[in-house]
């Protein structure tokens, strides 16, 4: 392998920015736009099909939140090994990641096998939605394997600065989950009818599609590591450094399912109509959103990488740029919600009441967007110098110590005066962001 500088350490930082996130952005929209295309052919099968997957939900979330939160971790790890020229400690994190995907994925085989049913006869008595949603849950979790492997392989080429081959990936798996989706649901081109089944399938096999995409990129391209498992042996100081920096990132992505079930349980007080509205909130904001995390997928091994090299210059400009180009999207994205609210909500027919309380939602939670662009990047930034437990502090403040108790007091001033809690909590934790940042500065960041 060449002792030649990775070009994260060379390359002018806002191309490299551009050049790394760029694909990921384009990958991440594709996942926005597969969540509503999903919700939009399960819908159609019956309002029990919907529930039942809603009802899996929360299973889902604490499975993408380990399957992210390990790959972050080892994102950040490999990316700051490369930087130290650690090569050998940068091949191994990267080893163990298949090795941790396998583990977690056992784990969620288990509890899909196990514990399905379970599960959804703790919510309902309703036969149709139990065996609907344990078909999905059961499907999803016991072929979980995919999405572990792969998301773990994507990473760890991402902090090499490769965004290509993880850009390809994704497009492979959430394309071929959009196709498969009519297909396997009602049961066209000679495939039989499976409905809820049919949607966990198309899942899984996108997942798997992407996952042996990469695992071939792995094994026949050259990159700036390498996996192998010969003569490999199982060191937990890497398992613990990866986690170090994943098990923040793991909670931070958990504990979103906890403040949607707080907030339902507040806006269930006014109208069920409240809730289905803040569920397409959660859709419509995913587009505006996605391309900020895709954002963050480039800077992210910029920022380790330079944090590793000791490019203290470097480090905080892509810090810098990144925080710019974010701003901009969510500004654009607040204009969007600020001017087309009505036309954002008649995409899912939004009825002539959701409308009525949706306008001023969409327009006052749209406030914290631009102050949300802060927030993710200094997490990311926290992140990828290997302090995770900042990130998750900030994410803890934000969505469950100030958005939950704020939007249950205000709930006493009426349901329009709920939506603040969203901008209240955005401004809060991106203060709270500054101050963990200027901490960092002083301790570590002006000596490097």
């Amino acid at each position: 392998m060449e002792n030649t500088e990775n070009k994260m350490g060379t390359v002018s930082v806002f191309h490299l920015i551009v050049s790394m996130s760029v694909p990921a952005m384009l990958s991440m929209m594709v996942q926005a736009l597969y969540n509503v295309v999903d919700s939009f052919f399960v819908a159609k099968v019956s309002e029990n099909a919907l529930t039942a997957v809603s009802l899996a939900f929360p299973v889902q979330t604490l499975l993408i939140a380990l399957a992210v939160g390990t790959s972050v971790g080892i994102n950040s790890l490999v990316s700051r090994r490369l930087g130290e020229r650690k090569q050998e400690e940068a091949d191994s994190a990267a080893t163990h990641g298949i090795l941790l995907g396998v583990f977690n994925w056992i784990i969620f085989a288990l509890i899909g096998l196990l514990f399905s049913e379970t599960f959804f006869r703790s919510f309902t008595a309703n036969e149709e939605i139990v065996t609907m949603g344990t078909q999905y849950m059961s499907i999803v979790c016991i072929v979980s394997i995919g999405v572990f492997v792969e998301i773990n392989i994507e990473k760890t080429l991402q902090a090499t600065g490769n965004m290509i081959y993880p850009m390809l990936s994704q497009l492979l798996g959430a394309v071929t989950n959009i196709i498969l989706d009519p297909i396997f649901i009602f049961g066209l081109l000679g495939v039989p009818k499976m409905g809820v089944a049919g949607a966990a399938i198309a899942t899984v096999i996108g997942q798997i599609f992407a996952m042996l995409f990469l695992i071939y990129i792995i094994a026949k391209k050259e990159h700036q590591v390498k996996i192998s498992f010969q003569h490999f042996k199982i060191d937990f100081q890497i398992i613990r450094n990866i986690y170090s920096v994943g098990f923040p990132a793991i909670i931070m992505q958990a504990i979103g399912s906890v403040m949607v079930v707080g907030m339902n349980a507040i806006l269930i007080g006014f109208t069920a109509t409240a809730v289905a509205l803040f569920g397409v909130y959660f859709k419509l904001q995913s587009f505006i959103f996605m391309p900020v995390f895709g954002l963050t997928q480039g800077v992210m091994p910029i920022i380790g990488y330079n944090f590793g090299a000791r490019k203290r210059a470097r480090l905080l400009s892509a810090v810098k740029i990144g925080s710019m180009i974010a701003v901009v999207i969510m500004a654009l994205g607040t204009v969007l919600f600020w001017m087309v609210p009505d036309r954002l909500l008649s995409i899912f027919n939004a009825s002539e009441s959701m409308l009525a309380i949706g306008i001023p939602a969409l327009r006052t939670i749209s406030i914290c967007f631009v102050p949300a662009a802060l927030g993710i990047m200094f997490s990311t930034l926290f992140q990828a110098v290997g302090n995770g437990f900042k990130s998750l502090i900030i994410s803890v403040l934000r969505q469950l110590v100030v958005l939950v108790p704020t939007a249950f007091f205000l709930s006493k001033l009426g349901l329009s005066s709920v939506w603040y809690a969203f901008p209240v909590a955005e401004i809060v934790s991106l203060a709270a962001s500054i101050l963990f940042f200027v901490q960092l500065y002083k301790k570590t960041l002006k000596t490097l």
